[in-house]
């Protein structure tokens, strides 16, 4: 066996352009599309409604192993999951991790074959909304395992030996993490400063990792680090399953939030820590397209939950606004509290109806979902914290009081504080809001910068640019004109969404507005050309009209399902024509901001804010703020720390 390469005295994070960032990133997403995608033609201006309608189904027997699995989950979390207790003492008991192996949970995902329950992405999904309402930290310790933890890449990119090696395991005993983010990389993986070098049949690694979700409790890691380019190794950011025993591997640190105190998220440091070839997933320099393609479906655990978060929500409302008289009437009955109910129940079904769908299509692997799972992602996240807002509001002082203090004091312990600060995470997780607007934006403009993207490069040549313009015309003369007109425009289109209510009109305004949305996202194009990347406030506006017209069209068809199958279409109806109209006035909103906005300003005032020219607005109050760095000390080396590691065993 060779020597272990000596360990770096300093930092030896990568200093990188912001060209050169943007380039790593485009690397990694996936470039083509092979299959046909509703939300990317929704953006193109091309509303494809026979992508999605009529909905998609899952198979019988998806239906009854997953119902039968959901009736075991649904006894084990009533009577053993207390989620005050986890709340109080910040950490799941070991017995009730115990208990959801014993039940198959760690394995749903999981093909049988690997000794998992081989649950569909629908009923994964529902299963997720089921225990995260239980307890958020158990949600999250079991989505962070099979969504972005080991299972999901291997499922993949693994190969047969790394399937039968670790999927058993993850199946049934073995908690997995991901690891990726670091105390000063975030949504910049060009920075990454975790290295791997080869060694024989080996590599060494050394970094450190931060917010390592399940990192605390974690048996088996999937670990992101950069490998050097040298003689036979291409090099780059590569993926590696990492056993969490291993030498050298020390948890530093388990962090504590604002919410989701059951989490077991911590700081690991690898300090030459060896990890056999055979563990690599992929090729080198493949590792952040492996994350990318992993989180196109993992993405929808997060909003399922949402969907969860909503449904309790919806329900408290209900049950405290008919009991709360306020004036001599239940409080749900004076107008401005019955919007806020509305609001919570109307959303509660549109969210629903998109993760359902996506699930599905996710199943059924016909569509490319990329798009649509980033979407509910965004959507889901951010709407079922407004969803939770409301409710605080709802229930005003009680909102604002904590569950046990209720209980101290005789009345029932409502967790709305709780639920609010739980749910605030999901804006950050998995791609905060902003990130996620400049993901799905880069996705929504792929096949304008497909056409024009060497026009708009300012380091190609001339010839370079003229042939782009040749191409980009000859694009533009096809699409353009397709945008004038349409569907949308013709009262009798989509008259089988007319039963009693008519949901008709609701489709003809999606069809309308996506042609809007993608001649606005032209006309931007072609005045800030390659600046277009910088108007991020822009680009945000974009991708939530579009995320706005996807909810509309998946609350539409899930409406149609319901009633064709008996199934409370009439109220179904209602709850999606109530959705699309307060939809529709948050989309004209959002249109009229594209263009009517403070954007320049914004930018002018943020220059001067860190020029200091505001500093005296800052006076008269005393920062609380701890002593230290905003960002802590990364260089690699030996830990000093104790292991905080608790396997559950």
């Amino acid at each position: 066996m060779s020597a272990v390469p000596e360990t770096p005295a300093a930092p030896s994070r990568p200093t990188v352009t912001e060209r050169e960032a943007r380039q790593v990133a485009e690397a990694a997403r996936e470039q083509d599309w092979r299959k046909p995608s509703f939300a990317k033609e929704l953006f193109l201006g091309r509303f494809q409604l026979d992508l999605i309608h009529p909905h998609p189904l899952p198979a019988d027997e998806d239906v009854r192993r997953g119902e039968e699995f959901l009736a075991r989950l649904r006894d084990f979390c009533g009577t053993k999951v207390d989620g005050a207790l986890i709340e109080r003492e910040a950490r799941i008991p070991d017995e009730v991790i115990n208990g959801l192996k014993e039940l198959g949970a760690l394995g749903m995902k999981i093909e049988t074959k690997y000794g998992g329950l081989g649950l569909t992405q629908v009923y994964y999904n529902k299963a997720l909304a089921l225990v995260g309402s239980a307890s958020p930290a158990i949600g999250a310790l079991l989505s962070a395992h099979q969504s972005i933890g080991v299972p999901q890449p291997l499922k993949i990119f693994g190969t047969r030996e790394q399937k039968e090696t670790f999927l058993p395991r993850c199946a049934r005993t073995d908690i997995s993490a991901f690891l990726l983010t670091e105390p000063d990389v975030g949504s910049d993986p060009a920075r990454l400063a975790t290295t791997a070098v080869p060694d024989g049949d080996d590599y060494v690694l050394d970094g450190v990792k931060l917010w390592t979700t399940n990192g605390v409790v974690a048996d088996l890691l999937v670990v992101m680090a950069r490998v050097p380019r040298s003689e036979g190794h291409r090099g780059g950011i590569t993926a590696f399953v990492v056993e969490a025993d291993s030498e050298g591997v020390t948890v530093e640190n388990r962090n504590a939030f604002m919410g989701l105190r059951g989490l077991e998220n911590g700081v690991t440091r690898f300090h030459r820590v060896r990890v056999p070839a055979s563990h690599r997933i992929g090729e080198e320099g493949q590792g952040l397209k492996i994350a990318l393609t992993t989180l196109n479906t993992g993405r929808l655990s997060l909003p399922a939950m949402c969907v969860g978060a909503g449904k309790w929500c919806l329900k408290i409302a209900r049950e405290w606004s008919a009991e709360r008289e306020q004036w001599g009437k239940p409080v749900a009955l004076h107008e401005a509290v019955g919007s806020k109910i509305a609001f919570i129940a109307a959303t509660t079904f549109a969210l629903e109806a998109v993760v359902d769908l996506s699930s599905q299509m996710a199943d059924e692997d016909r569509n490319d979902i990329r798009i649509e799972a980033a979407l509910a992602k965004l959507y889901g996240s951010e709407m079922a914290w407004l969803m939770a807002d409301e409710l605080v509001q709802i229930r005003g002082g009680r909102g604002f009081e904590t569950a046990d203090s209720l209980r101290a004091r005789g009345e029932r312990a409502v967790p709305a504080e709780q639920m609010l600060r739980d749910l605030r995470i999901n804006r950050i997780f998995e791609g905060s809001t902003e990130i996620m607007h400049l993901l799905i934006a880069r996705e929504a403009v792929d096949a304008h910068l497909s056409v024009a993207g060497d026009l708009i490069d300012p380091e190609k040549t001339l010839g370079d640019k003229a042939r782009a313009g040749a191409s980009a015309g000859a694009f533009y003369a096809r699409w353009l004109p397709k945008l004038v007109a349409g569907p949308g425009q013709l009262p009798g289109t989509y008259g089988e969404f007319k039963h009693g209510i008519d949901l008709s009109p609701h489709l003809r305004y999606v069809e309308r507005a996506s042609r809007k949305l993608a001649r606005s996202t032209f006309y931007a194009m072609s005045r800030w050309q390659g600046r277009m990347e910088t108007k991020q406030g822009f680009l945000g506006r974009i991708v939530d009209i579009g995320a706005e017209l996807f909810a509309m069209s998946a609350a539409c068809v899930r409406a149609e399902l319901l009633r064709s199958r008996g199934d409370h279409g009439r109220e179904a109806y209602q709850l999606a024509d109530a959705f699309c109209r307060q939809a529709r006035l948050r989309v004209e909103e959002l249109f009229g901001r594209l263009w009517s906005n403070t954007d320049d300003l914004d930018r002018k005032v943020v220059k001067n804010v860190l020029g200091g020219s505001y500093t005296w607005l800052e006076d008269g109050v005393i920062d609380p703020s701890g002593d230290g760095p905003w960002i802590a000390d990364a260089t690699p080396g030996e830990s000093t720390r104790e292991n905080v590691r608790r396997p559950i065993r």
